[in-house]
């Protein structure tokens, strides 16, 4: 499996859509197995999505991502785990352990939008605990 996470300054880039550099994350085995990093620079969000394919990404780990990039990325077989904080190894362990999303790596104020795409309106009913409104 092949995931990036886009990073600022060590710490998860806040938005997506406007990253410059994603850290590519090889995993096999439930270990990092190698790691490089990446310019997704673009002003193109067409070419944005066309580089992440390009890198064999599988999963995409971010911050806050708007929802067309969210949906064409889905649609092409990319699995989006949006609205991330952190810092970038605390992510990478955490996802590797199955703990994405978290509230303890959620941005603030984003669980309830986060709980939409994972459960559907009404039906996440919030954070279930840790930060944000219940």
């Amino acid at each position: 499996m092949r995931a990036a996470v886009t990073v600022w300054d060590g710490r998860i880039s806040p938005v997506f859509d406007v990253s410059r550099e994603a850290a590519i994350v090889t995993i096999e085995n439930g270990t990092v197995a190698a790691r490089s990093s990446a310019s997704i620079e673009t002003p193109n969000p067409e070419l944005r999505i066309a580089r992440l394919i390009e890198l064999g990404i599988d999963t995409l780990i971010c911050g806050a991502i708007s929802e067309p990039l969210r949906t064409e990325l889905t649609i092409r077989g990319v699995r989006v785990v949006g609205f991330v904080a952190g810092e970038v190894d605390d992510v990478i362990q955490a996802f590797i352990a199955g703990g994405l999303p978290a509230p303890a790596l959620s941005m603030p104020g984003c669980c309830r939008k986060q709980n939409r795409f994972r459960w559907g309106p009404r039906q996440g009913g919030g954070c279930r605990r840790g930060r944000g409104m219940r």
